[in-house]
This record gives structure tokens, C-alpha cells and sequence, in this order.
């Protein structure tokens, strides 16, 4: 893709996402994610007035003299988008590929993030961590995490969504919301979710294509995995091997589903042909009741 292409591409994505972050996502972004609390700052000595409940009982009992905890609001968070770009990502026989409607949520939520002053940030991975971009403020820096998602080549084509995580658990010391965005066809993956939820607002959002659960009956057809890049050929008239699809396919979403549930993240599921803004909006609303 030559530079030209690209600007209007990144052009046509931000026009279309940031009119649905404008007024869909940014209120729902907002009580979602804002006021989580108080952040703790400093402690100073008690003064008359103070309430005691902030009394450092530690720091007190250490310095012979009462001290209390400062705390400041958070204000400022920090978003994460954690995305997977491996050969899976290529995949898409409806309206358009995994990875496009991955890069359309990608900007989606990065500028309803930006309208609310957050920082954005951005992980892009395979089997290793393909590219880190930290998180900055403002409407620049949110295009170049546009422009990355749309032209970046990784330099392998499988997935280890666990390496990701424990990428991010080591970098991102600060909490902060973080979205990782896949086809969630790797496993083992759960122990490394779970230490991250500990700390981090996670949300996994599940892509995936119709074809990826059912094969149509279109007799004997040459496949390339988008991953290994070998070609089979598969009899898609064996009943044997499209139930055996089916099964693989469920047993990637069950293992999903449990391993987000039982590390209290949450978790969304979109179909390629599916109204991703009606899924996101659903899933914000349902979070913040």
C-alpha cells in the first residue's frame, strides 16, 4: 500500500469512528471508566481537622507523631489496546476481514479515550510482541496507532496470547483499561489473564467469522492455514471433519469464555457480520448497571 492509499484509508476510518465515538461511546466510556476512585499521593503531618480515617497508622506509630494519606482523584487513565495480528487475522468471508474490523473498533475506542483526555497505547503481537507504541494523549498519536494497525507486517504468522499479557503485566505498572482484541484461537492463556486482571480493567474481544465454526459442503477445496501457510486439501463434504471444525471452534470459545470469567474480566464476542457498535454499546451499558 503506497502512502496516498494508506492516508485515505486511515482517513475513511477515522471519519466513520470517530462520528460512532462521538455519540455513542464517549458518554458510555466516560461512566464506564471515569471516577474509579481516589489514587493515593503522599502522606503529610495530621493537622487539626483532618479526618481520622486518613490517619498512615504505620508511618504514625514509625515517626512517633500522627500523619495522614493524601490521595488525589484519578482523572487521567491510561488505555491499552492489545491486539492480535497474527495470520488468523487475514480471514474474513463476509463483508470484511477480522483484522479490518478489529483496526474500526481499535479507533473507535481510542477516540473516545482521547475525547476524555486519557492516554492511548498500543501492543501489537503474534507468538512475540511485534511492536510497542506507549501510551501519549491526542488526536496524532491516536492516527499513527490507526496507520500501525492498518500497514504493520509482522514478522511471524502464529499466536501466543499468553506472551502478550505477560508483556504488558511487566511494562504497565499503573493500572489501566485494557482491551485485547483476537480470534482467541490459542489456549494457555488463562494463568496469565489472571495475574493480569489483579491489577488492570481487562476486557477480551472475541472476533470471528461464520465459516471459521461451520463449513459449507463445497466437496474437496485446497485451504491455506493462515498461520503454518500450508496448504490442505479438505473434503468439505465429510460430516466427520466439519463436526470436528465445529468442535475445535467451541472448544476455543469455551476455554475464552471461562478464562475471562473465572479472572473477573470481561468479555465480549463479535461476529464479522455483526453490528460491532451495537455489541460494544451493549456491553458498556451492561457494565456500568
Amino acid at each position: 500500500m503506497n502512502t496516498q492509499d494508506l492516508l485515505k484509508k486511515v482517513r475513511r476510518i477515522e471519519i466513520k469512528t470517530r462520528r460512532l465515538s462521538n455519540h455513542l461511546f464517549s458518554g458510555e466510556y466516560h461512566s464506564n471508566f471515569k471516577g474509579r476512585g481516589m489514587a493515593f499521593s503522599e502522606v503529610r503531618k495530621y493537622e487539626y481537622g483532618d479526618d481520622i480515617r486518613a490517619i498512615d497508622w504505620n508511618v504514625t506509630a514509625r515517626l512517633n507523631e500522627p500523619y495522614i494519606k493524601v490521595f488525589e482523584e484519578e482523572r487521567e487513565l491510561t488505555l491499552m489496546l492489545i491486539v492480535d495480528i497474527s495470520g488468523s487475522g487475514s480471514f474474513g468471508s463476509k463483508v470484511q476481514l477480522k483484522r479490518e474490523m478489529i483496526t474500526e473498533i481499535c479507533a473507535t475506542l481510542a477516540f473516545s479515550a482521547i475525547q476524555n483526555n486519557d492516554k492511548v497505547g498500543l501492543i501489537l503481537f503474534s507468538d512475540q510482541v511485534e511492536l510497542f507504541i506507549p501510551p501519549k494523549k491526542g488526536k496524532t498519536h491516536t492516527l499513527r496507532i490507526i496507520r500501525e494497525l492498518i500497514e504493520f507486517q509482522p514478522k511471524s504468522t502464529k499466536t501466543n496470547i499468553s506472551e502478550a499479557l505477560r508483556y504488558f503485566s511487566g511494562i504497565q505498572k499503573k493500572r489501566a483499561i485494557a482491551f485485547v482484541l483476537s480470534d482467541f484461537s490459542d489456549e494457555n492463556y488463562h494463568d496469565s489473564l489472571k495475574i493480569m486482571a489483579r491489577k488492570h480493567d481487562v476486557t477480551g474481544i472475541r472476533i470471528y467469522d461464520p465459516r471459521e465454526e461451520e463449513l459449507p459442503k463445497l466437496g474437496l477445496l485446497p485451504m491455506r492455514d493462515l498461520e503454518s501457510q500450508k496448504i490442505h486439501w479438505i473434503n468439505t463434504s465429510s460430516k466427520k471433519l466439519r463436526e470436528e471444525i465445529k468442535m475445535k471452534f467451541h472448544k476455543s470459545f469455551k476455554y475464552f469464555q471461562n478464562a475471562f470469567l473465572k479472572s473477573g474480566a470481561g468479555q465480549i464476542s463479535i461476529r464479522i457480520d455483526e453490528s460491532y457498535t451495537t455489541k460494544l454499546l451493549g456491553y458498556f451499558k451492561q457494565k456500568s448497571a
